[in-house]
């Protein structure tokens, strides 16, 4: 089966990204990596793609007269590319309803909360203010609502006493660069399946037991 063809859009660091290229380059990864989009120039994320010999490229939103010109700068060069998928990998910047059809079913991001809880952002931080036990990460389809869209794979983190939005952010970092290669690899198999808003998945075990937090032991 031929590699699916990925585009994936960054705005800073790149973490979500390295986890991405990481996991493409393992023998039988169903996936490659066909051309990284900032639309921030200084975004550290464009060092991790050059560093891993993947095309790379600058639209900077700044730099456009409207949103419409902007997302279509960045549809373009996906396509040029041949991607068949975007991933968004903190990508800090909202996408129109216009360009989320565009990509319909084929646009994924990472978001760091269990949503439909703590959409947008400060998520860590709101987290420990809610006093919820476990937080965690979710990858799903986009759709045209701020962090909404069929759910295809999630992770749960424990929120412990003393944590800050920081020390809880790092540990939820951790599950996302497990569980976004998990959600691609997945998709790239051809096992994701959207059912209007919810996703099936062929073959998938999903975890049965109980987690407590406080353990009750």
């Amino acid at each position: 089966m031929a590699e699916l063809k990925v585009a994936v859009l960054i705005s800073g660091r790149g973490s979500n990204l390295q986890a991405l290229i990481d996991a493409c380059a393992e023998d039988g990864f169903p996936a490659e990596i066909v051309l990284v989009i900032s639309n921030r120039p200084e975004a550290q994320g464009l060092e991790r793609a050059k560093a891993a010999g993947i095309a790379a490229t600058v639209i900077d939103e700044r730099t456009h007269e409207d949103r419409a010109d902007f997302e279509d700068q960045i549809d373009s060069a996906a396509r040029a590319a041949g991607a068949e998928l975007i991933c968004l990998a903190g990508f800090m910047r909202l996408l129109t309803a216009a360009f989320v059809e565009r990509w319909h079913d084929r646009l994924i991001n990472i978001h760091p909360s269990l949503l439909p809880a703590f959409r947008g952002l400060d998520t860590h931080a709101r987290a420990i203010a809610a006093g919820v036990r476990f937080t965690g990460c979710t990858v799903h389809f986009v759709r045209a609502a701020t962090d909404d869209g069929p759910i295809i794979a999630q992770a749960a983190v424990p929120v412990l006493p003393d944590d800050d939005a920081e020390s809880l952010a790092a540990r939820v970092l951790a599950a996302e660069h497990r569980c976004f290669p998990l959600a691609l690899r997945l998709i790239a198999e051809g096992r994701v399946r959207v059912a209007g808003t919810r996703v099936a998945i062929e073959g998938a075990e999903s975890r049965s037991e109980v987690l407590l937090n406080p353990s009750d032991r």
